[in-house]
Parts: structure tokens; C-alpha cells; sequence
């Protein structure tokens, strides 16, 4: 078994070519006008990576912020295909000690929350530079919205809007309301083992307990069993995340390695985790200068969505909607593309935001 899973490893970490796909005509020329491209600009004093991608440079500028912490879901992009880059110039922004811009001289103490957020601003001045745009989008990711939303707070100026997807709130209580659910389940199916096994965290009362339990392995594997995870149709964690993560061909052996470092090794050594468990980002940020997108999977309970829509009627802004996406999870932007095309990216045009977006 080990050996097959080392060859395994092996055969799908070396292919593709370390470099984004790019846009191609019907003669399999160069897309004019397109970009595909994997670069390293110095953010904050550090090297940090980022993958552009565009099927026409004249799209508005879209940062996507990723979750995790720290761990970047290009290769999910890569799989899935959303369509983003039709309609805008996308920045998959890969966060300092995350993925490509992972790097041994940081320090677990020089990562947090405020260090992520002045990140997002200075990445998107490079944005707006380069491409020659007063504003941007900001597109942020269940852990990416503690850095978008701040961000957006501290600089509204910079932005056309913010589009949250699992926007986190108090997402202490959101873990215990996702453990009390699974606890329940397994017991009600009589799967004695896995309650067993929950009944570990002693009912995430504690803030020791909830802690442990947020960065644990089961976690993750109960979620992904249960349909609550990163996907609704994900039942594998080892399956649908690790071993897709090894087939992305945008990223080197040598980045794959590192986005697992530091997904396993550094980043439970910083603080982001407690940071991100323990701030009520629905108290912190009662208002936005600038219009807002939410967008939730009516199946996820890695980011509690009743909790997202009560900071959502509660939320002052100048324009908002809330999208639910009934047949979703944690990521409706992989698992309903379409329509979050459809509605979401019609949203912002029909508000006169979009000026510049392609239908």
C-alpha cells in the first residue's frame, strides 16, 4: 500500500509543466490579448507568488483572496474552471507562508491577520498599477474574508466591491454548532466509533477544546464525510484535496511540497488559527464604505451560513445582496460555476458596478 501510494505521488507530482495554462486560439496560437502567468513580486518586505490569468487584458482587474489560513486553492481553479478569467484579469494571490510564497526565513510570530491584511492592500496597489485601474474586485474565500474584509474597511477607496464567499463571522460559535450537528448524526445513525471519537473534545465548550478540535484531522474528515466541506459532493479529504493538490500543473514538485509544509508543519505554529477562531469579525466591521456580494452554500457548515446571514441583514453598506446556493457547500464558486456567473457576476453588472465586465 505504501509503495503504490509513493508511486502514486510520484507520477502525478511530475507532471504538467510548473507553469499556468494559457488561451489559445482555434489554431492553437497565443490568444492575443491574453495572459498566463506565474510571477513573484515583493509584498511587504517578502517574495510573494501570485498566478494572473486572463482571457483579455482589458477585463477589470479580480483579486482573489484564498482561505485555509494559508492554503491556496488554485489547484481547485485549475480542475474546476470556474470561468472567472472571461470576465476579469484574476490575481490567484498565494499569502505569505502559504504555497508559492512560502519561504523558511519567516517566523511563525511575523504571521497575522493585520501582516495578511496590509499584504491584500499592497498586492492590490501592485494590481491597480500594472493595469492601470483606480479600483479593483475583491473576490475573498471562507479564511480569506478575515483578510478582505479588513481591508476593504481600511482602504474602500481601492475597491468597485467586495464579494465574500463563506464570509467567517464568529466562527467559535460556528465550530460548535458544526460539532454538535455531526455529534448528533453519528449518534443517531448508531455510529458509535466516530462519536466516540468526537466525544474527545468533551463538547468544543472550552476554548482549549474548540481549538484542538479546529485544527484537527478529523475535523476536516468528518466535514468531507458529511457533505459540510469544501464541497457537498466531496467525501475525501486524502482523495479530493491531497492528491489533487499533487495534480495541479501550474505549480513545480518543489511548490507542491512546500504548500503541504506549510499547510502542515508552520502554519500550526502561528497564531492565525486562534486569530481566526476567536475574533467576532461581525462586531469588528459593522459597516463597509463599498458594495457587498455574499455568497453561501445553503449545505456548508465549515463556515456557518445562518450565522453569515445574520451578520449580512445586520451589515451597513451602500449596496448589498446575499446569494444562497442551495445545492452547494463551502464553495459555490466550484461546485455551481454557472450560475454564480449567472447571478452574481449579473449582480454586480445590473448595480453599475461592473462597468467594463463581460457578459
Amino acid at each position: 500500500m505504501i509503495i503504490t501510494l509513493t508511486v502514486t505521488l510520484a507520477l502525478i507530482a511530475t507532471t504538467g509543466r510548473g507553469k499556468p495554462d494559457i488561451y489559445r486560439d482555434a489554431d492553437g496560437s497565443v490568444a492575443p490579448g491574453s495572459i498566463a502567468e506565474k510571477i513573484f513580486v515583493p509584498i511587504g518586505g517578502v517574495e510573494q507568488g501570485m498566478i494572473i490569468r486572463t482571457r483579455d487584458i482589458n477585463n477589470p482587474v479580480l483579486l482573489f483572496v484564498h482561505g485555509g489560513p494559508g492554503f491556496p486553492t488554485y489547484f481547485l481553479v485549475e480542475k474546476y474552471n470556474p470561468g472567472l478569467e472571461e470576465h476579469f484579469t484574476v490575481c490567484y494571490w498565494e499569502q505569505r507562508c502559504g504555497g508559492l510564497s512560502w519561504s523558511p526565513d519567516m517566523t511563525p510570530e511575523s504571521i497575522t491577520l493585520d501582516r495578511l491584511t496590509a499584504d491584500a492592500i499592497e498586492v492590490t496597489n501592485y494590481l491597480r498599477k500594472r493595469f492601470e485601474k483606480e479600483k479593483i474586485y475583491i473576490l475573498a474565500h471562507s479564511g480569506g474574508t478575515t483578510i478582505a474584509l479588513p481591508a476593504v474597511a481600511r482602504a474602500p477607496e481601492l475597491y468597485h466591491a467586495y464579494i465574500s464567499m463563506a464570509q467567517l463571522t464568529r466562527q467559535r460559535e460556528s465550530e460548535k454548532i458544526a460539532y454538535d450537528y455531526m455529534l448528533e448524526l453519528y449518534r443517531s445513525e448508531g455510529n458509535s466509533k466516530m462519536a466516540r471519537r468526537l466525544e474527545k473534545y468533551n463538547g468544543v465548550e472550552s476554548d482549549a477544546d474548540v481549538l484542538a478540535f479546529y485544527n484537527s484531522g478529523l475535523r476536516d474528515m468528518t466535514m468531507h464525510e458529511l457533505g459540510i466541506g469544501t464541497m457537498r459532493t466531496m467525501r475525501s479529504v486524502f482523495r479530493d484535496i491531497f492528491l489533487e493538490s499533487w495534480r495541479c500543473s501550474a505549480y513545480t514538485l518543489r511548490e507542491k511540497i512546500n504548500l503541504w509544509r506549510a499547510k502542515m508543519v508552520f502554519l500550526p505554529k502561528t497564531n492565525l488559527r486562534r486569530e481566526t477562531l476567536f475574533t467576532d469579525f461581525a462586531k469588528e466591521y459593522p459597516e463597509l464604505k463599498v458594495p457587498v456580494y455574499f455568497v453561501c452554500g445553503r449545505h456548508d457548515l465549515t463556515v456557518n451560513t445562518g450565522l453569515t446571514r445574520e451578520y449580512y441583514d445586520r451589515l451597513k453598506a451602500p449596496v448589498k445582496r446575499f446569494y444562497l446556493f442551495e445545492n452547494s457547500a463551502h464553495s459555490p464558486l466550484f461546485e455551481e460555476p454557472e450560475r454564480f456567473r449567472e447571478e452574481v457576476i449579473e449582480g454586480l453588472q445590473v448595480a453599475g458596478f461592473g462597468t467594463g465586465i463581460r457578459g
